[in-house]
């Protein structure tokens, strides 16, 4: 199966990787304040939080070196991101609504790429919903683990992150079209929030 002859394939979705990119570099400077790290210590959060499900999934594909690591442009803007945080995190905090959504839009194109590119490798159904779900929360897993805290993909039960990102990759995977895996995942992950939906737990 393979993608549809769809206008985001082109440098239309370009922007919304530059959003969702750089809304991950500045949760994770974030995290990285709240923790206490200092500036080297929130722009190494801010840069594995922007572009480590990338690297990750590039290297499940096997594209090497990772993309984010040969886009400079990309690279100085999330380490400016994740200065910018740092000096100025307490007026960002009260971002966290408009933070909370472009993160969100961030998850939505990074499952949908991550997808994209196992779809390109020749990966099944699981392994294409591998690689978007790794694409759009590994960055956020390495950062729980930076800081020292459980990854929150495992037990933050009423918030579908993990769960909108492999909807939104196997959405991508059933009809090739890569705005069709984000809308999935927006829906899913800000619909879910909305009608208070829970993932079932342990009782």
């Amino acid at each position: 199966m393979g993608l549809s002859s769809d206008p985001c394939q082109s440098g239309s979705m370009e922007p919304w990787v530059w959003i969702g990119t750089l809304a991950f570099a500045v949760g994770g400077a974030l995290e990285a304040v709240r923790r206490g790290f200092d500036l080297v210590g929130a722009l190494l959060a801010a840069s594995i939080t922007a572009i480590g499900g990338g690297s990750i999934r590039d290297l499940v594909v096997g594209k090497l070196p990772p993309t984010a690591l040969t886009d400079e442009a990309l690279l100085w803007a999330v380490a400016a991101s994740g200065a910018i945080t740092f000096f100025l995190h307490p007026r960002l905090s009260r971002l966290e609504r408009g933070l909370y959504y472009a993160d969100t839009l961030g998850l939505g194109v990074f499952a949908a790429l991550g997808a994209a590119e196992g779809l390109a490798a020749g990966l099944g159904f699981w392994g294409v919903v591998f690689a978007g779900t790794v694409s759009g929360v590994g960055g956020g897993v390495l950062r729980d683990l930076l800081t020292g805290r459980i990854p929150g993909v495992f037990y933050r039960a009423g918030d579908l992150y993990a769960t909108a990102a492999a909807a939104g990759a196997a959405t991508l995977y059933l009809t090739g079209t890569l705005w069709a895996a984000v809308l999935v995942t927006l829906a899913l992950r800000l619909g879910g929030r909305r009608l208070g939906l829970r993932l079932p737990t342990p009782h």
